[in-house]
């Protein structure tokens, strides 16, 4: 099971409603395909979004780090040494979703070697997750129409509500048109992408007090350390780490330092060997935690939904799986589907995945 070659391919594919949130706007998964070859002719794959905005990295550069630099330090290794590969990835400051995805397709690689699925491989505790789906700023009645929607088609019952936009009364109004209408059934929660000053961010929650949050995610700067602290004392609900909270170590010292009382888990910027290490440390800490969403196509959602699966403690809430329902297509040769608000994992071996090289050629952008 050694490692012989590791591609990283370019594709883009448009997205049929854009995301729009505080900290950016996605409208196309400019992505990047990564693909594991073992000596045995097994291929592992995964998916590595490109987030400039957030993490600095771009579709070139996830190219280029992983051609050029990883992919000569881990060719010779076997699929099982990847604290040796961590270790060589980590000479490299920064690059999380190009790890990542080196991670999850060395995992996959693992799993078709073995004729097993990765969600058994890091755990086995269930086979499906819950879904909570991110709805992305727009009016109220526009936001209420989309939720609707995906609740008729896919019986989705969790909601994160993109905020951070000023006058905040603008996203409180979308928020509670969401729980006046959708009743006390549906779980809401909101995600402000650093977009709220500290004390914008209390006003904004002091109007919501009564709809029943489950969750605030990233609602003010993570540098705004006094800031961010204050409010974190004055919320009713968990306050979710997600961009401030990358590695185990920045969870450390974001829920140490009082910045912070749940934590997102995505696999997309951590892999599965670093999520592991955050789930660990949020059992041992006893904070909630979440399956967060790096705005993934079908590869990612999967890789989400594996982790989140196999695991007791982040099977517990609904995932953030369904991005991909505002894309224009994907790569799998079976595409994911959610029914009655669920996604089950793949029962075959690795990922349970397959790419169609129709569509790969179709969206590649190196040829």
């Amino acid at each position: 099971m050694r490692i012989v070659a590791v591609d990283a391919i370019p594709f883009a594919i448009p997205f049929v409603k854009p995301l729009l949130f505080a900290s950016g706007e996605v409208r196309v998964a400019e992505h990047v395909l990564v693909r594991v070859h073992t000596d045995n002719g097994v291929v592992g794959i995964a998916e590595a979004p490109a987030r400039p905005f957030t993490y600095g990295e771009t579709q070139a550069s996830i190219v280029a780090i992983v051609r050029d630099v990883f992919a000569p330090l881990i060719i010779g290794l076997t699929l099982l040494e990847r604290e040796v590969v961590k270790a060589r990835l980590d000479r490299t400051v920064g690059n999380p979703a190009a790890k990542a995805a080196v991670d999850m397709a060395m995992w996959d690689a693992t799993g078709r070697e073995l004729g097993t699925p990765v969600t058994d491989l890091l755990g086995g505790y269930t086979d499906r997750m819950r879904v909570s789906h991110m709805l992305g700023f727009d009016d109220p009645a526009a936001t209420l129409a989309e939720a609707q929607a995906l609740h008729a088609s896919h019986g989705i019952t969790t909601f994160k509500v993109k905020v951070g936009r000023t006058p905040i009364e603008l996203d409180v109004a979308v928020v509670r048109s969401l729980r006046e209408s959708l009743g006390d059934d549906v779980e809401l929660y909101v995600d402000g992408n650093r977009g709220w000053t500290a004390t914008d961010s209390a006003r904004a929650m002091r109007q919501m007090r009564e709809l029943d949050l489950l969750f605030a995610e990233e609602l003010c700067p993570a540098d705004d350390v006094m800031g961010r602290r204050w409010l974190v004392e004055r919320c009713d609900v968990p306050f979710i780490a997600d961009e401030s909270a990358v590695t185990a170590a920045d969870v450390t010292r974001e829920v140490l330092a009082g910045a912070a009382t749940a934590v997102s888990i995505k696999t997309a910027r951590a892999g599965f060997t670093g999520s592991a290490r955050i789930l660990h440390l949020a059992e041992g800490l006893g904070i909630e935690v979440v399956m967060g969403n790096q705005i993934d196509g079908q590869i990612g959602s999967i890789c989400t939904a594996s982790f989140g699966a196999a695991h007791r403690l982040t099977s517990r809430r609904a995932g953030e799986l369904s991005a991909f329902l505002d894309m224009s297509d994907d790569l799998l040769t079976e595409p994911l589907e959610i029914r009655d608000g669920e996604l089950v994992v793949r029962h075959g071996a690795g990922l349970g995945i397959d790419i169609d090289p129709d569509k790969l050629q179709r969206y590649r952008q190196d040829t």
